[in-house]
């Protein structure tokens, strides 16, 4: 199996994973993965009804770019799925934490771009 097709299985099951996991706050919500495997997209978003306020929040949005790395463009939790990723055999030269500012991400363990 190529990279790219390797890393979209991993990122998917990871986010499967987490969908598993509702809210307990909110009991009229869902979770979606959302996997564009053909431009590389993958999202896990909430949205449902919280009483009389609507929900629509992306919990997660990972891209893997054409060289192959995986950019974690959002994180609004505090879990590590880098770290998860890294676990699941994905290194580190290949994870770009892209939340960050540019400037911030030699210091952080992960690739720069």
């Amino acid at each position: 199996m190529d990279k790219i097709k390797l890393y979209q299985k991993l990122i998917v099951n990871l986010l499967e994973k987490h969908a598993a996991v509702l809210p307990y706050n909110m009991q009229n919500v869902e979770n979606q993965v959302i996997a564009d495997k053909e431009r590389n997209h993958f999202q896990l978003v909430t949205l449902g009804w919280d009483g009389k306020r609507y929900v629509h929040s992306v919990v997660f949005h990972f891209d893997i770019k054409p060289n192959g790395k995986i950019w974690l463009q959002a994180n609004w939790t505090d879990t590590d799925v880098a770290a998860e990723l890294e676990d699941l055999g994905v290194p580190k030269s290949d994870i770009v934490l892209g939340f960050q500012p540019e400037y911030a991400r030699p210091y952080s363990g992960y690739a720069t771009a």
